[in-house]
């Protein structure tokens, strides 16, 4: 198996705006695998303020140990490459997560399946929320009501900035949409303890519903978390306090939240984040499958897995739709809230865009 790896930069049509950074492009690696005739697609996005992963590094990580690791085996050997790849380097999950998909998706091309139908899966469509960049309350009002129009009955709006102000445009949002679309929040690790109580139960006094609150304090504070969870109706949604099995167990004993984001570059690919999801399932624990900044190969391989294993929430995979134009040819396709999954083997990727 031959691997290249190749650097895009997608701009954005928005600016994505969050508690932690504003982003105009899209910036990742892509990973090809290629077995002489097949071509295996993977995607690293550069995550500095959440995982730590920069192009670099992942470039760096594939091309070294990683490559060595899969030295000398053919493409039939999944399992066995799956999990040397896990075992290569400490961290890089961005890294890791890339050659995963791409791994998989040359299997499923090898047999002529879809990604999705080689996960175990028929459906073919899943459904995705859309999230509000951090802006002021006539802002935030005004871009709700636009992504209402273009079909999401889902808005999670990214707050955190500034506790004070933040009931306010929340309320502002659930007036602007009314009361049919759901609404949830992300925090971004941007509260203390003390603000996100005081912050949520401003809302739930308001009547605002919403659906949940996604990392309201710092990763670390499992703790401060948990003191949300159990001063709160709201359900809480763990994301950057959770990338591997060990965080999901820490947070599951102690209580500290409702729900686990699962992302493929926080975990390292489809093989871990399956694992994931079922720890979350047998112990009661709500789960979605999430995005970071990706293109069309991520977001694909997060919507295939997701056909595979339904969560229990509506997803959080609209990183590709803020694309002005995918850095790939052929993969998933937008339409409102739905991913329309493609018919083509694999991940349905057939090339770099020129």
């Amino acid at each position: 198996m031959k691997l290249t790896t190749h650097l895009v930069s997608a701009p954005l049509h928005t600016p994505f705006v969050t508690a932690l950074r504003t982003a105009t492009h899209a910036e990742s690696l892509l990973v090809e695998i290629n077995d002489g005739s097949l071509s295996g697609w993977g995607e690293a996005p550069q995550v500095w303020k959440v995982t730590g992963d920069s192009l670099a590094g992942a470039k760096a990580c594939i091309e070294g140990p990683i490559s060595a690791a899969l030295d000398g085996l053919g493409p039939d050997d999944l399992t066995e490459a799956l999990r040397r790849v896990q075992g290569a380097a400490v961290g890089n999950f961005g890294a890791k997560d890339a050659v995963d998909v791409a791994l998989h998706d040359l299997a499923a091309r090898r047999r002529g399946q879809t990604l999705h139908g080689f996960l175990g899966s028929t459906v073919d469509v899943v459904r995705t929320d859309m999230t509000l960049s951090v802006g002021d309350p006539d802002a935030l009002a005004g871009t709700a009501k636009a992504r209402v129009a273009d079909g999401f009955d889902v808005l999670k709006i990214k707050v955190g900035t500034d506790a004070a102000g933040d009931v306010e445009r929340v309320r502002r949002v659930r007036d602007a949409i009314g009361p049919d679309v759901r609404l949830r929040l992300d925090a971004n690790q941007g509260w203390t303890r003390r603000d996100a109580v005081t912050v949520i139960r401003a809302l739930e006094d308001a009547g605002c519903a919403i659906e949940l609150v996604e990392q309201p304090v710092a990763a670390a504070d499992l703790d401060g978390m948990a003191w949300v969870t159990d001063r709160v109706g709201t359900p809480i949604l763990a994301d950057e306090s959770v990338y591997g099995v060990r965080d999901l167990v820490a947070v599951i004993r102690r209580g500290a939240a409702d729900l686990v984001n699962v992302k493929l570059a926080k975990c390292g690919g489809l093989a871990p984040a399956r694992t994931l999801l079922e720890l979350a399932r047998e112990h009661g624990i709500g789960a979605i499958v999430g995005c970071m900044m990706e293109g069309h190969v991520g977001v694909g391989a997060a919507a295939a897995l997701v056909s595979a294993y339904p969560t229990t929430a509506v997803n959080d995979l609209d990183a590709a739709w803020w694309l002005r134009e995918p850095a790939v040819t052929g993969g998933i396709r937008y339409e409102g809230s739905l991913i329309h999954l493609p018919s083509a083997a694999g991940l349905g990727v057939t090339g770099l865009r020129v």
